[in-house]
C-alpha cells in the first residue's frame, strides 16, 4: 500500500454536483452502475445483481465504498441523487502505465450512470475534485488510464486537459494513458 499522500477531503461541491461520501441510501444507485452493460461496454463485464449485492453486503455496505480516502459518490447538488462514482488515489506500481520510476502517481478514474452522460457531470465532478487535490498537494502528475476504444473517456481527458503520453495492452486490450500535471488545476 503507498504511503504518498491523497485527497483528504471528504466532501467537495461543485455548481450541480457533490461530491460525498457514500449512504446506506446510495444502495440501488451502486448497484445499477455495477450492472449496467453500457457503463461497463469499455471497463469489463458488469456484475450480475446477485454479485453486486453481495460485494456491498461482504464490505459491509454502501458507506464502505468511500471509506479509503480520495474516493466518493457524485450526487446531484440538489436532490442528493447518486450519479456516479469518483476516485482520485494512487496508481498501483505493479499496474501497467507510469510515467515515473516505482508507480505511485495519482490517478483520476469515475463511473457515471447512463442518464448522466453528455451532461458534462463527469467533466464538473473532475475538476472540482482535480482543483480540491490541487489546493492540498503539491504538484505531481496525474494519470487517467482508459481502454483506447473508449472515446467518450478520453475527450473528457482532453476537456480537463489530459495528453495523450503512451498507450499499453491491458486485460487483452489497448490503453491509452493520459497526463497532467497537478498544478494546472489551482485556480
Amino acid at each position: 500500500m503507498s504511503l504518498l499522500p491523497v485527497l483528504s477531503a471528504v466532501e467537495i461541491a461543485a455548481d450541480r454536483v457533490l461530491l460525498r461520501k457514500a449512504r446506506a441510501t446510495d444502495r440501488d444507485g451502486l448497484i445499477e452502475l455495477q450492472t449496467d452493460p453500457q457503463v461497463w461496454t469499455h471497463i469489463a463485464a458488469p456484475r450480475t445483481r446477485e454479485d453486486a449485492e453481495q460485494r456491498l453486503d461482504r464490505i459491509g455496505g454502501p458507506v464502505n465504498t468511500t471509506a479509503t480516502p480520495g474516493h466518493f459518490i457524485v450526487a446531484d447538488k440538489i436532490t442528493d441523487t447518486m450519479l456516479g462514482t469518483f476516485e482520485i488515489k494512487r496508481r498501483p506500481a505493479d499496474w501497467p502505465g507510469h510515467v515515473v520510476d516505482g508507480g505511485g502517481e495519482l490517478e483520476l478514474g469515475y463511473l457515471m450512470r447512463r442518464e448522466t452522460w453528455g451532461a458534462g457531470l463527469a467533466f464538473e465532478a473532475a475538476t472540482a475534485a482535480l482543483r480540491a487535490t490541487a489546493a492540498e498537494l503539491p504538484d505531481q502528475p496525474v494519470l487517467i488510464a482508459t481502454r483506447t476504444a473508449n472515446k467518450r473517456s478520453l475527450d473528457l481527458a482532453a476537456r480537463l486537459g489530459f495528453e495523450t503520453v503512451s498507450t499499453f495492452e491491458w486485460f487483452d486490450t489497448d490503453q491509452t494513458l493520459l497526463l497532467a500535471s497537478l498544478h494546472s488545476f489551482k485556480v
